[in-house]
């Protein structure tokens, strides 16, 4: 019998717990896939706390790689033995095998493995969102960039480079700060020891930066306006430091008229159109050797108590796989 890890009530890692489960042939417009690979990302921790809400017991993980064993009723443009990613609801990645929405995977190209698949669709999607839709980076850009050393901080520094932009990114400390530099971050800023709008203000000429690309939330949010310029724009889509506070939104016009947006990657993905493109851009970047994934952390899926205690001490860096 195929397990996985359910969750019965919110808390701390210790509420994961590795279960058999039931897995049936897959209804119509649904696939059986067979985890190789399985992402760990942030939002997990979010869903694991109740931070994002979801109906208990549940299942959790939203992104994986493997292969279709099965396809339900209406399901064409795929067939078992096909290679398959995704980064999308239902929850549920956690697991050796699954049913899916076929709707909601992209074929991995051959240049594409398993391991790398699963680390890169959710933070690599969200860089690419992130840097060609939200605010669409242009060269000659200095942009901010908070966790650089993290998983979309990595992908995102060396897109963004390529891209012609000029990247600062903060960091926690002095490896983190030479990971980042590696990758294609201009200025890494050490938070831990350096005051970061000062930094930007001085990195900038006092100008400030056009776009601050913020995952962090209620740590960072106030000293990421303080580093926009007039009509600059905040994307705030994380909060690894806890929820923002509410706040009075004259803050905004007093702070230069700048905008504020809070985007997910499964609004801009939403549309199967938008899903296809988002992944191709990635696959292109990747295949042609642009952004290089790292995959700094492996676990097995069964000890992934382990593995969300050391992403919450931010002892990860680049991208993190669960093995089934």
């Amino acid at each position: 019998m195929p397990r996985a890890i359910r969750i019965h009530q919110t808390g701390g890692p210790e509420v994961m717990q590795w279960e058999d489960v039931t897995v049936g042939n897959p209804g119509p417009g649904e696939i059986r896939v067979r985890h190789a690979a399985v992402g760990l990302n942030y939002i997990d921790v979010y869903h694991r706390t109740g931070l994002y809400p979801l109906p208990l017991p549940s299942g959790i993980g939203l992104e994986g790689a493997g292969v279709v064993e099965a396809v339900g009723e209406g399901v064409t443009d795929l067939k078992a033995g096909d290679r398959v990613a995704y980064a999308a609801p239902p929850i549920g990645a956690y697991a050796e095998v699954r049913l899916f929405p076929a709707e909601k995977v992209v074929h991995l190209p051959d240049s594409i493995d398993d391991r790398t698949a699963a680390a890169m669709m959710l933070q690599g999607m969200t860089a690419q969102y992130l840097l060609r839709r939200t605010y669409r980076v242009q060269a000659g850009d200095t942009i901010l960039f908070h966790a650089a050393a993290g998983g979309v901080g990595l992908i995102a520094c060396q897109w963004a480079k390529h891209l012609g932009a000029t990247v600062i990114g903060t960091v926690g400390s002095d490896a983190k700060a030479e990971l980042a530099r590696a990758h294609g971050c201009d200025h890494p800023i050490v938070y831990t020891r350096e005051n970061v709008v000062e930094r930007v203000r001085e990195i900038t000429g006092g100008e400030g930066v056009p776009v601050a690309y913020d995952s962090v939330g209620k740590d960072t949010f106030m000293a990421s306006l303080d580093c926009l310029r007039p009509m600059g724009m905040l994307v705030s889509f994380g909060n690894a430091s806890g929820a923002v506070a509410p706040f009075e939104p004259a803050i905004l016009s007093a702070k230069g008229s700048l905008f504020l947006t809070r985007p997910t990657l499964m609004t801009y993905t939403a549309r199967r159109e938008d899903l296809l493109a988002t992944a191709q851009e990635l696959f292109e970047v990747v295949g042609r050797g642009v952004v290089k994934i790292n995959i700094n952390q492996t676990y097995p899926l069964a000890e992934v108590v382990r593995a969300h205690r050391e992403l919450e001490a931010r002892q990860t860096t680049g991208s993190s796989v669960l093995l089934p």
